[in-house]
């Protein structure tokens, strides 16, 4: 909105052309949406709090967990605003990539906002049944690939590209819309089974959310794609604006979730991040350096899957528990260094995923 406003204006005033650069606007994102939080959060959490739309812990799950419940929680919903509001200031609405994912991520969040509703309504820690809920996600994740895949102006929009190989490139075809399903409702899923303790999801989304920015501003600039020697996708650069905001929605979360917690981001925001994660990567063509950089959201997945097939095949658990970091709360670990360590391996698997633009 205020985008277009500022180029309008450069009829009159040549000053107003600052707003062109991509670099502007994702730093007016990234400060947009972080104020957002900082000013909003305060006064999300009390209303929160005094409506006692808190936290409900299961009862399977450990024992340091029971302090937490009443916890104020559904604060996704205060991510999705900060993001949200500044996307539509700051970027060029007349991208369609722009808003294929806003269609992603406030699909996945009313879905989640739905599954946070009955917890929070009903006292029921499952929420949505896992029928309905990847149902209607499959819904979101289908719709979007089949707009990006009938949209696609150039071969390279639908192929799948390889991390550190200059000249590996498989054509998919049809295929695409399986692969982008499976990446937008996967990372979807995998952020959301992540979100376990205080913080523990909301920084890696932070750090995989801004190098997947720096992955689109390179793919939509046309000299830098040709050094780097990466296609180049003509408009996939204002996925920057978005990745920004991205970025400082969650710096200002983190202000008020890290430990011990203030609030909780709940389904809303943990399935709309992940969901969002994952139609970014489509776009700029880097599904596997996704899978790189989040790779503690792939550990975290697999760890359910094999706990999951190892109970109902030998009748015996791999883990304590799953996800993993349950497991090593089981084990004693105290919560923080969880945490901590856990964001320390993401930052380096997201720079693992960046070499990988020089690398070839």
């Amino acid at each position: 909105m205020l985008y277009s406003l500022a180029i309008y204006l450069t009829h009159f005033y040549s000053g107003f052309n600052l707003f062109q650069y991509l670099t502007f606007r994702s730093i007016l994102g990234v400060l947009t949406a972080l104020l957002i939080s900082l000013l909003v959060g305060p006064w999300m959490i009390r209303y929160l709090g005094r409506y006692n739309i808190g936290q409900s812990i299961r009862d399977d799950g450990p024992e340091s967990h029971f302090s937490k419940a009443g916890t104020p929680t559904m604060g996704g919903a205060l991510i999705l605003v900060a993001i949200i509001t500044s996307t539509l200031l700051w970027s060029d609405l007349s991208s369609r990539f722009v808003w294929v994912v806003l269609f992603v991520t406030a699909g996945f969040g009313l879905i989640g906002w739905v599954d946070d509703y009955k917890k929070v309504a009903l006292g029921n820690s499952k929420g949505l049944s896992s029928r309905q809920k990847y149902l209607w996600q499959s819904v979101v994740g289908l719709t979007a690939a089949w707009i990006l895949f009938s949209t696609a102006k150039l071969p390279i929009e639908t192929q799948l590209i390889f991390p550190f190989f200059k000249s590996l490139v498989i054509d998919l075809g049809w295929m695409y819309l399986v692969l982008a399903y499976f990446v937008i409702v996967g990372s979807s899923n995998a952020v959301n089974l992540t979100d376990g303790l205080d913080g523990l999801a909301i920084l890696p989304t932070v750090l995989v959310g801004g190098a997947l920015g720096v992955f689109a501003y390179v793919t939509g600039n046309s000299n830098f794609a040709n050094y780097l020697g990466i296609p180049y996708i003509p408009g996939v650069g204002e996925m920057v604006v978005f990745c920004g905001a991205l970025v400082g929605a969650g710096l200002g979360f983190l202000w008020f979730n890290t430990y011990p917690a203030q609030v909780f981001m709940g389904d809303v925001g943990a399935l709309a991040l992940g969901a969002a994660l994952g139609v970014i990567a489509v776009i700029v063509r880097q599904e596997l350096v996704l899978f790189i950089m989040g790779g503690i959201f792939v550990v975290e997945t697999v760890s359910v899957i094999l706990q999951v097939a190892s109970y109902k095949l030998t009748g015996r658990r791999i883990f304590r528990m799953a996800p993993l970091h349950h497991h090593f709360e089981l084990k004693g670990w105290p919560e923080p260094r969880i945490i901590v360590r856990f964001w320390i391996i993401t930052l380096i698997l997201v720079l693992i995923g960046l070499a990988s633009l020089k690398v070839r």
